[in-house]
């Protein structure tokens, strides 16, 4: 029989991912999973002798069934970072506030426990988006995100001018804190957060949302998953801007700097326990009121 290991990543920085960690390993461990953390990891997490360490990122996902990840929102989006270059599956469990990558809450440690060694879960892709940063032209820059790509401006006390595109014909020109380009899944992160429509995950589109723009048509606008968006920083004194990819990964704009955004190759895989509907999960993370519902006629 081939032996089964699983890689943990854990929020070093929060008490209960490190309860939490050891209460999986020790789970995954009786039941003949071996365990592989990382080095950088291990020395801050109680870990019994069988745990296996590695150093580099990249191999650390080789031969492994599944990623499980304890933590907040960034810890699973650096998650997703290692899960999508290995092509491995993860699972979430939220320690942090929202957590819509989770698929668990701490006090479902046993339950996902028993699910990975079971096998009883299902696998399910999300879109990413693909990033290019050109300047004079030429590619400066490629990156990925799975929310979203961000342009913002560099400075607070100013404003920054861009002209935003879709499917090569410019859409509008004004000065803003930013733009957000978002896939389904980033649209109840930042996007949300400027503005932007919840999309649900299982419809394929892009998202272009402006932030604090002063225009008259500066809206959210959803575009087809073939679609190319682009966002323009226009020349000007002073101007200049930062990408941010899911709020992790940054390179600056210089004025003239032409950002475009299109559907990812390599989608980022989430393991998933059960069948709920993301309407029942937007209503639970958002604690949205529902009082008063009767249900649709029988």
């Amino acid at each position: 029989m081939t032996e089964r290991t699983v890689l943990l990543l854990v929020h070093t920085g929060r008490p209960a991912a490190i309860r939490s960690a050891e209460l999986v390993v020790q789970g995954l461990l009786r039941s003949g999973i071996g365990v592989r953390v990382l080095a950088t990891e291990a020395a801050d997490v109680p870990l019994p002798s069988g745990v296996e360490t590695t150093s580099a990122e990249p191999e650390a996902v080789e031969g492994v069934e599944l990623l499980i990840v304890l933590g907040g929102d960034g810890t699973l989006l650096r998650g997703a970072e290692i899960a999508r270059a290995g092509g491995v599956p993860m699972l979430g469990v939220n320690l942090g506030r929202v957590g819509f990558l989770a698929e668990a809450e701490r006090d479902d440690l046993d339950k996902v426990v028993d699910r990975v060694v079971s096998r009883a879960y299902e696998v399910e892709e999300r879109m990413t988006i693909d990033v290019v940063v050109r300047t004079n032209g030429e590619v400066v820059h490629r990156d990925w995100a799975l929310n979203e790509a961000s342009v913002e401006k560099a400075a607070r006390e100013r404003m920054l001018e861009v002209v935003t595109e879709v499917d090569g014909r410019p859409v509008s020109r004004f000065g803003c804190d930013g733009v957000v380009c978002a896939t389904p899944t980033g649209s109840t992160a930042y996007a949300f957060s400027a503005g932007g429509p919840v999309v649900w995950p299982e419809v394929a589109a892009l998202l272009m949302v402006p932030i604090s723009a002063h225009a008259l048509f500066a809206k959210p606008l959803v575009t087809a998953p073939s679609s190319v968006l682009a966002v323009e920083v226009q020349d000007g004194a002073g101007q200049h801007g930062v990408l941010w990819c899911d709020g992790r990964r940054t390179v600056e704009l210089p004025a003239g700097a032409r950002v475009e955004v299109r559907r990812g190759q390599v989608p980022v895989r989430l393991a998933r326990l059960h069948h709920a509907l993301f309407t029942d999960r937007l209503v639970a993370k958002f604690a949205l009121p529902v009082a008063g519902w009767r249900g649709a006629p029988h």
